[in-house]
């Protein structure tokens, strides 16, 4: 563990956070498109927060991305809930959020003062009930999850 400068959605490029498990995404060239940190792990209450940044106009975001993207802080980590903080204009980040299985808070002024966020919140229930694992994850034992989370 230790510190990075993270792009952390909340329009702060230069923001401190302790960072777990650095994940990034590499074009087929090696260049770096898009990253991932794990930041405000909170193992006493099975809690997690992502944030990220990716090149503008680039294809990162695949079933297999998202599968590591989440296998870590559940899988791993055994978090019972994933936190994403997001600008509220961000409607496109915000409508995949929901098809992922996100709820939402709206919080007025979180981003600054003329500038409010959403804060998403995925469980593990969510999660492993979405359209995206259905088809790859479908046996909480297949996990090695105590069944009472995974119920």
């Amino acid at each position: 563990m230790g510190e990075i400068d993270a792009y952390s959605l909340n329009g702060n490029p230069r923001s401190r956070t302790i960072a777990l498990g650095p994940r990034r995404a590499v074009d087929p060239s090696g260049h770096l498109i898009a990253g991932l940190v794990y930041h405000g792990y909170q193992p006493e209450a099975g809690v997690i927060e992502i944030s990220g940044a990716a090149l503008p106009g680039r294809y990162w975001m695949t079933r297999e991305t998202l599968r590591q993207m989440y296998g870590y802080p559940f899988l791993q980590l055994r978090c019972q809930m994933v936190v994403n903080r997001v600008p509220a204009d961000d409607v496109r980040q915000l409508r995949m959020m929901a098809v992922y299985g996100y709820s939402f808070v709206k919080i007025p002024r979180l981003l600054g003062r003329d500038r409010d966020a959403v804060v998403g919140t995925l469980t593990i229930e969510d999660w492993l009930a979405n359209k995206f694992n259905k088809r790859h994850v479908t046996d909480p034992v297949q996990l090695s999850l105590p069944l009472e989370e995974a119920a």
